[in-house]
C-alpha cells in the first residue's frame, strides 16, 4: 500500500485499565483498525500522568499502579482517518484524541529488487474515494471541489466499479462552467448558478461517467500497469480485485515513488577502470 506525503496521525491517551466489552481497549482499537485496514498502529505505556479526572497514574514503585497512562498512535491516509475516526471515537468513552497532518517521507514493507515484478496492489493507494451510480451531479462536483479531485471512480450497489468521472465528462455531458482546476476564478454568483443549473438538471453518475474504464488488477505485476498507462496516456488507474470491486487507485507519481524508494535499497557497483589504449588500437 502507497502513503507517501501529507497523511493524518491520531494520537489517543487512554489508560490501561480501560475496557471494551471485556477487553483492554488498547486491543479493541487496534483489532478494529486492523480489520477496516488502516496502515498501522502502535501502542506505548507511559511512566505517569492524568487525564479529564485528575487520577495520577503512575509506574513508580512508591505507588504502584494497574492503571498506567497509554498512547495510541496511528498514521493513515486523511481519507482512511475520516472513515474510521467515528468508530475509534464510539470506542474511546474516557479519553483525549487528536488529529494533526504530518508529512509521511517513507513507509514501506521492504525494498524489492525488482519493482515492476511486485503486484500493483503493493504500490497502491487502498484509500479511494468513489461516488455510486445514483449519486447527483451536483453532490459530485462539490465533492471534487472540496477534495481537491480531478476524476473520481463510479461504483453499483456492490462495489463493482461502473465508470469513471472526470472534469471532461463535467463539462461536455453536465455543463460545467469551467473545468475544476478553473472554478477558484469564478465568481460566487457564477459558482452559485452553475450549481442551481446542475441541481435542475437532476443529472445522476450514470447519466455523465465514462465507461468501460480501463483498470488493473489488484494481482497484476507494476509493469503492466505502467505499459497499460503508457498506451492510453492516462496518469493513473483504479484497481480491482477479481470480482471488479474498486480496491485502489494507483498513479504515475506512485510508481514514480516506489521506484525511488526502491532503488535507494541497491548498491551501485562502482565502475571498473578501463584498460589504456594507444592510437593503434584505436585504428
Amino acid at each position: 500500500m502507497q502513503l507517501h506525503g501529507k497523511a493524518s496521525r491520531v494520537t489517543i491517551y487512554i489508560g490501561e485499565d480501560n475496557r471494551h466489552q471485556g477487553k483492554p481497549l488498547y486491543t479493541a482499537l487496534l483489532e478494529l483498525l486492523r480489520k477496516e485496514g488502516a496502515a498501522g498502529a502502535t501502542v506505548t505505556r507511559g511512566l505517569a500522568g492524568f487525564g479529564a479526572h485528575s487520577r495520577i497514574r503512575t509506574a513508580t514503585l512508591v505507588t504502584l499502579s494497574a492503571d498506567l497512562p497509554l498512547r495510541v498512535e496511528w498514521v493513515d491516509q486523511p481519507e482512511v482517518v475520516e472513515r474510521l475516526l467515528p468508530a475509534v471515537r464510539a470506542l474511546v468513552e474516557d479519553g483525549l484524541i487528536t488529529v494533526e497532518t504530518v508529512d509521511v517521507v517513507q513507509y514501506a514493507a521492504g525494498r524489492s529488487a525488482n519493482l515492476l515484478d511486485l503486484p500493483v496492489q503493493a504500490i497502491m493507494r487502498s484509500a479511494v474515494t468513489s461516488v455510486p451510480t445514483t449519486a447527483p451531479v451536483a453532490e459530485i462536483v462539490t465533492l471534487l471541489l472540496r477534495r481537491g479531485y480531478r476524476s473520481v471512480p463510479v461504483v453499483d450497489e456492490a462495489g463493482v466499479l461502473a465508470g469513471i468521472i472526470s472534469d471532461g465528462d463535467l463539462l461536455r455531458r453536465a455543463g460545467l462552467d469551467a473545468r475544476l482546476g478553473l472554478q477558484a476564478g469564478l465568481t460566487a454568483e457564477q459558482v452559485r448558478q452553475q450549481f442551481q443549473k446542475l441541481q435542475n438538471q437532476h443529472q445522476l453518475a450514470a447519466d455523465i461517467m465514462t465507461q468501460p474504464v480501463v483498470s488493473i488488477g489488484a494481482d497484476e505485476p507494476v509493469r503492466t500497469a505502467v505499459s497499460r498507462m503508457a498506451d492510453r496516456h492516462l496518469k493513473r488507474l483504479p484497481v480491482v480485485d477479481a470480482t471488479g470491486r474498486l480496491v485502489g487507485l494507483v498513479s504515475r507519481l506512485d510508481i514514480l515513488r516506489s521506484a525511488e524508494y526502491h532503488r535507494g535499497g541497491a548498491e551501485e557497483t562502482p565502475p571498473l577502470p578501463r584498460r589504456g589504449a594507444t592510437l593503434a588500437d584505436l585504428a
